[in-house]
């Protein structure tokens, strides 16, 4: 599976790209988190989807650096691979 999330809020410079990173490496995902001009954070997720479900259950929980106010999800078959995950 293939999870695109757009992360709405303050995101940018509070840390919230390592700290996406460091969940779906612990989830066993491949993928990247990157900042946009619009101040969203795009995040690219893809393995098992019960691990990406948890990867948006986290982004969407309260526990992320600064603050997010929206996170909108779209599930896809990958059309790539992507090895290991990182920051953009």
């Amino acid at each position: 599976m293939r999870l695109t999330a757009w992360v709405h809020g303050r995101v940018q410079g509070v840390g919230f790209r390592w700290w996406t990173r460091s969940r779906a490496l612990e989830l066993g995902l491949t993928g990247y988190a990157a900042n946009h001009a619009d101040g969203r954070v795009l995040v690219v997720a893809q393995g098992p989807r019960e691990s990406g479900e948890q990867l948006l259950r986290l982004l969407q929980g309260g526990a992320t650096p600064g603050r997010v106010t929206k996170v909108v999800a779209d599930w896809s078959e990958p059309t790539e691979p992507i090895v290991g995950f990182s920051e953009r």
